[in-house]
């Protein structure tokens, strides 16, 4: 006999409904509609943060804005919609970071249920940790272009968002960038880390000018040393940062175009073992550059202004748009007080100019094809084209989820995937078991513990917090003491309390092989064990290693042919429509490590993940997809959220693939659904 029903949901469901206290984190594309559908379903005490305000590319797919609504708060906004569907809803919104420390475990602890529609990785890694702190359940979730995902994480029930490594984005040597790019995307992030150096936070990282101490140049190893030494020593010459070379100029245009495209190019042409076997680039001179045509795109009707992004210019045109942008710019940091930085950001008007401008003409200078403004944008923001239709799919599931949640049936919970396409079974949602909490899961185990790999001579303090520690580990205040007996903090969460030793080496500290820390994140009520191993052996420009990690650089073996398979963790060709290269799935590049292949751990991972899978066709294992890595609102990959590439190789996931099809199984990314 079917229960009785008080409206849609059944009378105790109604009231657990209307009790819930609900946390919504993002108010983008996910979050317009899973408000909505909050209120629509009778939940009437909602949270919603979201530190955005609206812009004008958000109207095209976040219904709850209007043009009218532009510059101001998403979440603010959002309430004030919301609330025409159902005025008696109470809802309270923040426009705040979920990461400032106000927002501590106490508030998460208010919450019957928490619920993600967020756009980075830093973030979703924080939620992550507070809800296990506090005990609450999480329900995550993200879109890619026609893909989507929603997965349940409850504490010592499920596997926790980190359980599973992620990939990173895909990285460049820094010579790569510096010396010898062969491609686009190789200009692009040339022109991103120009934008900083002259306007923005300068980064000994993100240097432009030519790298004499790369070791292609030279032939014998004890030159390119010499060459490393000659460029870190300063002698008796004083050096100048360009960001203050740029300012004794005036920021003259005429001078930085010299600079950039005709003498560091030219001095590149000096290293000639360089050119050996590649094309050499060819300088340009503003004064030859200033006698060609403009082709200016044709703004007489609207069909032609509405695609003059998409259309590619010549040299010239391109010459006098980074001219236009460096004086924009210019002026725009001359507003901001003493110290103060510009920002890049791929919807600033005058930022995109100019990284346009110079991406195509270092391409230019380096006999590449020219890029359109729409296509650079799309590879410098890293942007996956958001799809309105698949947002409101993964809202729906995000309610009925959270509905079995309130419903105490959280064992009937799964993991959700939204395909491009229908899988064999003719389905396009794909649902799968929960799986456990991995015990060996360096956030939610019962005593996080990690190994580290580094040359404790060599590593800084401050490397150590930043890089390691607030990077690798997604910290955010860590408190950190050395378990040597006598508890000496190495590291302070408070302002200035250990600020001198930022730049001593950890073996100052009497760190060395089998050292352990401790690092504490009150914030996060988290506490991590680290094992150090000292080692004088890491590759070039790689600091440290999480002994067992996922490793840095993964991508298929050279001979092995890109797969098409189109199932979440895979490629699903989610590109601007004018775009070519494969590469650009995974576009902002901002490291200086070798690309490779994958280490020996990761195939040990792989192969016990397949044998596990052939075993049990159960829904087990590294179930992360793309999608739950990159969200809405035209998303910023990062990896970064953030690699579309499986961890099983190619030829390794079709033959897993065709194994499961023929025990009647279905595979979806790296899972099984039988």
């Amino acid at each position: 006999m079917a229960a009785a029903l008080s409206g849609p949901l059944r009378p105790e469901l109604a009231q657990a409904v209307s009790q819930a206290r609900v946390l919504v984190v993002g108010a983008g594309g996910i979050g317009c509609e899973l408000l909505k559908n909050l209120v629509l379903t009778g939940f009437s005490n909602i949270y919603v943060i979201d530190l955005d305000t609206i812009d004008v590319s958000n109207l095209n797919r976040q219904f709850l804005f209007q043009k009218k609504h532009v510059g101001r708060s998403k979440s603010q906004v959002a309430k004030e919609s919301v609330l025409q569907f159902c005025p008696e809803a109470n809802i309270i919104a923040y426009h705040d970071s979920i990461m400032n420390p106000d927002y501590n475990v106490e508030f998460f602890r208010q919450f019957t249920l928490v619920m993600n529609a967020l756009d980075n990785r830093a973030a979703r890694n924080h939620v992550n940790r507070m809800c296990l702190a506090a005990d609450i359940p999480l329900i995550e979730s993200g879109t890619a272009g026609y893909l989507g995902q929603v997965t349940v994480i409850k504490k010592g029930v499920t596997e926790c968002y980190e359980c599973q490594p992620k990939p990173t984005q895909k990285t460049f040597p820094g010579c790569t960038i510096r010396n010898t790019p062969s491609e686009p995307i190789h200009c692009i992030v040339w022109a991103k880390y120009l934008f900083n150096q002259l306007f923005g936070e300068e980064d000994a990282d993100q240097e432009v000018s030519p790298d004499r101490a790369d070791p292609e140049a030279a032939w014998e190893p004890a030159e390119a040393e010499a060459r490393a030494l000659a460029s870190n020593e300063d002698g008796e010459i004083k050096r100048v940062s360009t960001k203050e070379w740029a300012k004794s100029t005036g920021y003259d245009p005429v001078k930085l175009f010299t600079k950039l495209f005709k003498d560091d190019i030219r001095y590149l042409l000096t290293m000639d073992k360089l050119w050996r076997k590649r094309k050499p680039p060819v300088p340009l001179d503003w004064a030859e550059v200033q006698k060609q045509e403009q082709n200016i795109p044709d703004q007489q009707n609207e069909s032609s202004a509405v695609l003059k992004d998409q259309q590619v210019l010549n040299v010239r045109s391109y010459a006098d748009l980074f001219s236009k942008s460096v004086k924009t710019l210019s002026l725009h940091l001359a507003e901001k007080a003493d110290g103060e930085a510009l920002i890049w950001d791929k919807d600033d008007p005058s930022a995109m100019d100019f990284v346009t401008a110079a991406a195509n003409l270092r391409m230019h200078v380096f006999g590449m094809n020219m890029k359109s403004r729409f296509d650079i944008k799309s590879m410098a923001g890293n942007i996956i084209p958001a799809i309105a239709t698949t947002n409101a799919v993964i809202a729906g599931l995000i309610v009925l989820e959270g509905l079995k949640i309130l419903s105490g049936k959280i064992d009937q919970c799964r993991t959700i995937f939204l395909n491009k396409q229908p899988n064999p079974r003719k389905k396009l949602l794909v649902p799968c078991a929960l799986d456990p909490p991995n015990p060996n899961c360096y956030v939610c185990a019962s005593k996080p513990e990690v190994t580290v790999k580094l040359n404790t001579h060599k590593v800084t303090v401050l490397t150590l917090q930043d890089k390691i520690l607030k990077e690798k580990f997604a910290m955010v205040a860590p408190d950190v003491q050395i378990e040597d007996g006598k508890g000496t903090i190495l590291i302070s969460s408070e302002e200035g309390e250990t600020e001198a030793n930022n730049h001593r080496k950890l073996s100052d500290f009497g760190i060395r092989n089998g050292s352990r820390l401790q690092a504490d994140d009150f914030l996060q009520d988290y506490t991590l064990l680290i094992n150090l191993l000292h080692s004088e052996d890491l590759e070039k420009d790689v600091e440290f290693e999480v002994v067992g990690d996922t490793p840095e650089r993964i991508g298929p073996k050279p001979s092995e042919p890109a797969s098409r398979n189109i199932s979440n963790g895979s490629d699903d060709g989610a590109q601007p429509s004018t775009s070519t290269a494969p590469e650009q799935e995974d576009v902002v590049i901002v490291d200086s490590e070798d690309e490779g292949t994958s280490s020996n751990a990761a195939d040990a991972e792989s192969r016990s993940r397949k044998r596990k899978l052939e075993k049990g066709c159960g829904c087990g294992g590294a179930k992360r997809s793309r999608a739950e890595q990159e969200q809405d609102d035209l998303m910023i990959v990062e990896s970064e959220d953030e690699g579309a590439a499986s961890s099983l190789g190619e030829e390794e996931s079709r033959s897993h693939k065709r194994k499961l099809e023929e025990k009647g199984c279905e595979c979806v990314g790296a899972k099984s659904v039988c």
